[in-house]
């Protein structure tokens, strides 16, 4: 099966899919070098293209032109070099939404959360390149020794649902929020909120999390952490990502009515002082741009063209489309229920084109496809490129570490503290679970 680059790359020249058929792409731009958009800030074509991003995000320097020239067959030769030229000094991640190109490359292969635990069975790497987005890099050099050098290939992979939620925006809603609540336990010990933040954010708000006693939580062990939050609090902040929180509280059986949201724009959130005095879980104004691209339409037309399709999706979709799936579940679920299919079946999956065509490639007695007809890979993800792969590389080997990323040791400790939380509260079996299992 072709690349989601070469179906991007044929779309520009045909107007095709490689197979001959009719394909779109959400933007003419995906066809181009992700190093046209350094310097510039911006997320870059794709799914993120209209997200407005931060003042002062990190911006990529130029890309050497020896690599953003060089054939692929070259750069993928030069990698290999690199690496083998390293040896075990050197340890590449790869993200599952990566583009094929770079996952090939990739010593491990997981979602964020697999991927530092993957970091931590490396001690004697020198250096870890990750190829995923800033916040990845981030937690993997949290949880990485003080001698290992955590390595972005290009700096402007960020992550547009991560930087919703900002360090600043975050404290003025707990002050609010505390002046509203107040801070004394009530009869069980349980405080009046506790703030719980998804993986997929900055260092800093995982800082905060430590220091307030929050915790983080991925997509796999949501439920788990609202019930630990639950024990020790009377309610929780949870950001940056409401759709996740949203499905996660609505499956535990909290009513919509009690999960407000918060935007960080507006006094008190734009909310009155009773809706949030009623509240369970407080959901900040934030959302995946990849799977917000997701819609009732597309389950129904799939259904309607797939008699008995399974609809499989990311529980980062909105409510709506969650709700009409047959299942819901993180990168990791959706991948071991599609590999524990024993009969041939149709799948129609929910989440990021690159992993959705990973898997209809390793899977082909199943009829796999992506619910969104377009392809719109992640902006961010999509900002690494084999050139910068190979550019990293071969700059360890020459004794120079570029892109380094680096989070202060104060927030390092108390994001540290967030994560060991998160660590220990174990999720319970579910049949759920065993279904993916």
């Amino acid at each position: 099966m072709p690349s989601v680059d070469s179906i991007i790359q044929s779309i520009r020249t045909t107007g095709r899919a490689p197979s001959g058929e009719n394909a779109e792409a959400c933007s003419p731009a995906l066809a181009k070098g992700p190093w046209e958009f350094d310097g510039v800030v911006q997320y870059g074509p794709g799914s993120s293209m209209g997200d407005v991003i931060p003042v002062g995000s990190p911006r990529q320097g130029g890309l050497p032109e020896e690599y953003r020239t060089a054939p692929a067959d070259e750069l993928h030769a030069r990698i290999r070099a690199a690496k083998e030229t390293l040896g075990d000094r050197v340890v590449v991640l790869g993200h599952f939404y990566q583009r094929d190109e770079v996952v090939q490359h990739a010593d491990f292969l997981g979602d964020s959360f697999q991927l530092a635990n993957a970091a931590q069975t490396v001690p004697n790497a020198e250096a870890i390149v990750f190829c995923g987005v800033h916040f990845m890099a981030e937690t993997a050099d949290i949880l990485a020794s003080p001698e290992q050098a955590v390595i972005l290939p290009n700096l402007a992979a960020g992550c547009s649902m991560a930087d919703m939620a900002d360090i600043d925006s975050v404290e003025e809603a707990w002050a609010q929020l505390e002046a509203l609540y107040g801070t004394e336990p009530d009869a069980n010990g349980r405080v009046p909120i506790i703030p719980v933040t998804y993986m997929n954010s900055a260092a800093d708000l995982k800082g905060f999390c430590g220091r307030h006693g929050g915790i983080v939580c991925t997509s796999s062990n949501a439920e788990t952490v609202l019930e630990w939050a639950f024990e020790r609090g009377q309610r929780v902040l949870f950001f940056p990502d409401q759709h996740l929180g949203r499905n996660t509280a609505k499956r535990m059986g909290i009513p919509l009515e009690r999960m407000p949201m918060w935007n960080p724009r507006k006094p008190l959130g734009g909310n009155s002082g009773d809706n949030l005095l009623d509240a369970r879980v407080v959901l900040w104004h934030g959302f995946c741009s990849v799977h917000k691209r997701f819609t009732p339409a597309q389950v129904e037309k799939a259904r309607a063209e797939h008699p008995g399709v399974r609809v499989i999706v990311h529980p980062e979709c909105p409510m709506e489309v969650v709700d009409l799936a047959d299942e819901a579940g993180s990168t990791d679920y959706i991948r071991k229920a599609i590999a524990a299919a024993t009969q041939p079946t149709t799948f129609a999956v929910g989440t990021e084109i690159n992993l959705v065509n990973r898997l209809a490639e390793e899977y082909p007695q199943h009829e796999i496809f992506c619910l969104d007809p377009v392809v719109c890979p992640c902006s961010t993800m999509y900002r690494i490129h084999p050139g910068y792969l190979a550019w990293v590389l071969e700059e360890l080997v020459a004794g120079r570490v570029v892109n380094q990323i680096e989070v202060p040791d104060d927030i390092a400790a108390d994001a540290r503290v967030a994560l060991e939380r998160m660590l220990s509260a174990k999720p319970k079996a579910s049949a759920h679970d065993a279904a993916a299992s």
